[in-house]
């Protein structure tokens, strides 16, 4: 102990911390565990916390880290990468196929605009064409940070938000197009028309070969690799690698690859378990570490004694602020938006985050770009990335959003004459403590829907059929079943118990469910244990992705005939809410139960807002038929989770729909209020997923947002 303390009274910090690695990197974790929370409390982005961190950790700071360290390089490069490529992967095609000529046309408009703007600001200030070209660049793109915003009030369906959301495809292919090409023509050396067509060519050529080439290879590996989505995450994170190597074999920027990558492999990879890993495994550590490093780069004494760079600073935000505004006038004329829709899409444009930053470290690396734009860039991303959330939260709530409800798989209509196939119900058993209640509520469904339930037991599958742990799991399955029959029996339901060998017991589920027609599942609420758990999700999310039908994810603390009150939270009139109340109904009408339909708006909802948001609930749920209908309530509150979980309490059983956690573009997880209130509310729960395909075009992203979950 003494020889450790006298190395350090004679050693500088960062030279100890130098030669234990393992030691910074466990302060990272620490940083990128503590800091982002820490500044969500006082109500900033996390991301400005983590530069923050590296501000005060790097040259301008402690010394504990240097720029230049090997460590913090190799794991920030990644995170460079990972930023770009999730940007790709997280473009969403749907939505702008929906949108796509409006999507163009504010597109247009906001990259033109800005691209001049910084172009002038840069030859302005004494800069040649090339570096000027890619300072306009850095303000073409943005991060949509306020999409959960959005998502909240319930506008995401707008047409003007849509279109906002579309036209970052083409600000996010732009931007790195004009990076490459800048870059390019700085390692030239001279510039020339035949030099600039050649990269262009090349640029062109390549671009070309990774977006089909490594579609059709996803395509190809994903349809025989089956299930295994260990081998599926391994070959997206080899495109992404092998993509940046290619692009810098051909004298492109490696961020210009991995984000190509991307692009090429989204459909491939679609909205999936697969993909949620993906991005997760990048989100919550390379991602930070790059936001960490770029804090380490900034030179404060230098920022704050120049005054150049602070006037280049003021001119660079006063400078994107007003160019993103123009371009949403201009489109104010063209497509005559409201102010309110026109003040929203300026406020969605502005943050300047993912991209921007990323091409900016490509440009300062590359010598194009001095540390003054660096630091007045960083700056900038503060700036924008809190401006632009806190406007879109005060103009976004008076905007109005016809809710779009695409095509789901029906629940039984009680009214419709009956068919020929019985509403079927699947219902997997393996734990002996949750199976009576699990057969009482898919029994309950059962019989008010005329139809029968299915008693599923999964044997996990040996690489030998006569193998001993597969006879035991046979004999634990039959047992399971035997008793779920009688019991369905004994409920007056028609049961036919199912017992089937699987290599995974999701995989399993989904396929009996499907081979059965069944209509719905039903299954029990299991918690999330071990690594692979973590990483790869537990048996309830491998269905929730798979299944052909809605999946009904319960939690009963008492049986589900004892249940006399039903709450259904409607966090916003955006979502898919009508299976939840149509859920909900079936069960009420079994027990004679109450149903309580209920719709958490924002504090400064005017009372008109919410006369309307009342009576379009109504007009919704109306157009089930209910033979009873439930009781609309509509609260304004400034937290949907508290506002929910206070309501609860009055209630037996909570139906909430279950929505994915997504991510926006560029990074991080955003957990959703269904997720926060699932922990808290003490009452039963039902969780109703919908099919995937339907997850696709109805994303919800309910949340209480958590930045450093938050994506950037």
């Amino acid at each position: 102990m003494e020889l450790i303390s006298q190395v350090l009274v004679l050693e500088p910090n960062s030279q100890v911390l130098g030669k234990e690695p393992i030691v910074p990197f466990a302060i990272l974790l620490v940083v990128i565990l503590v800091i982002p929370i820490l500044f969500e409390r006082l109500r900033l982005p996390g991301l400005v916390g983590l530069v923050f961190s590296g501000l005060v950790l790097g040259p301008s700071g402690w010394h504990l880290f240097q720029s230049d360290s090997p460590m913090i390089n190799l794991l920030s490069d990644i995170g460079l990468i990972y930023l770009l490529f999730v940007a790709g992967l997280e473009v969403d095609l749907e939505k702008f196929r929906r949108q796509k000529s409006r999507a163009f046309g504010f597109a247009s408009l906001t990259f033109t605009v800005p691209l001049a703007m910084g172009t002038l600001l840069g030859l302005i200030l004494g800069y040649g064409w090339n570096i000027a070209i890619l300072i306009g660049s850095l303000f073409v793109s943005y991060t949509l940070l306020a999409y959960p915003i959005i998502s909240r009030l319930g506008v995401v369906n707008n047409e003007a938000v849509t279109a906002a959301i579309g036209a970052k495809i083409f600000t996010d292919i732009g931007a790195v197009l004009i990076l490459a090409v800048c870059v390019g023509i700085a390692h030239d050396g001279v510039f020339s028309f035949a030099e600039l067509l050649t990269l262009c060519g090349r640029l062109t050529i390549y671009s070309v070969a990774v977006v089909t080439g490594f579609d059709w290879a996803g395509k190809e590996f994903f349809k025989r690799s089956g299930d295994d989505e260990g081998n599926k995450f391994l070959f997206v994170l080899l495109s992404v690698f092998l993509a940046a190597v290619g692009a810098q074999l051909i004298g492109i920027e490696k961020i210009v690859g991995a984000f190509l990558a991307g692009l090429a492999v989204n459909e491939a990879v679609g909205e999936g378990p697969v993909k949620e890993k993906v991005v997760f495994i990048g989100s919550v550590l390379f991602i930070p570490i790059f936001f960490v490093d770029l804090g380490l780069l900034i030179d404060l004494p230098a920022f704050v004694n120049n005054l150049g760079t602070l006037k280049l600073t003021l001119l660079m935000i006063v400078g994107l602020i007003i160019s993103k505004l123009i371009a949403a006038l201009f489109t104010k004329l063209v497509y005559r938006y409201k102010w309110r829709e026109t003040l929203t899409i300026w406020s969605l444009s502005l943050p300047q985050v993912g991209t921007t930053l990323a091409a900016t470290l490509v440009g300062y690396r590359a010598g194009l770009l001095p540390l003054e734009i660096l630091n007045s860039v960083i700056v900038l991303m503060v700036v924008t990335s809190t401006l632009g959330p806190l406007i879109t939260n005060r103009i976004a709530v008076g905007l109005n959003s016809l809710p779009t409800q695409d095509p789901a798989t029906p629940l039984p209509d009680q009214n419709a004459p009956e068919t020929d196939s019985a509403f079927t119900i699947v219902v997997p058993v393996y734990n002996p403590h949750t199976e009576q209640h699990l057969i009482e509520m898919a029994a309950l469904l059962a019989r008010q829907s005329q139809g029968k339930i299915i008693p599923l037991a999964i044997a996990n599958a040996a690489a030998h059929m006569d193998a001993p742990q597969l006879e035991v799991s046979l004999q634990r399955s039959e047992q399971l079943l035997t008793k779920a029959t009688a019991h369905s029996r004994l409920l007056g339901v028609t049961a036919e118990p199912m017992l089937r060998i699987d290599d995974a017991f999701a995989q399993g589920i989904s396929r009996a469910a499907r081979e059965q027609k069944a209509n719905l599942i039903v299954m029990g609420w299991g918690k999330r244990t071990g690594l692979r758990a973590r990483l790869f999700g537990n048996v309830i999310d491998g269905v929730l992705w798979a299944s052909h039908c809605p999946v009904a994810v319960t939690r009963l603390v008492e049986s589900p005939k004892k249940i006399q009150r039903i709450l259904v939270p409607v966090e916003n009139l955006a979502a898919p809410i009508l299976q939840p109340v149509q859920f909900a109904q079936m069960l009420a009408e079994a027990n004679q139960s109450h149903i309580t339909v209920l719709n958490v708006c924002d504090r400064r909802t005017s009372s008109s807002k919410i006369a309307w948001r009342r009576s379009h609930l109504s007009l919704m749920v109306s157009n089930l038929a209910l033979a009873n209908a439930p009781e609309i309530q509509i609260i304004a509150h400034e937290n949907v989770a508290q506002a929910i979980l206070q309501a609860a309490r009055l209630y037996d059983l909570v139906v909430l729909p279950f929505i994915h956690n997504r991510t926006s573009p560029g990074g991080l997880a955003i957990s959703d209020v269904t997720t926060q209130l699932a922990r808290q509310i003490t009452c039963s729960i039902v969780m109703l997923g919908e099919p995937q395909r339907t997850q696709t075009t109805n994303v919800v992203m309910s949340n209480t947002v958590n930045s450093i979950t938050s994506a950037v």
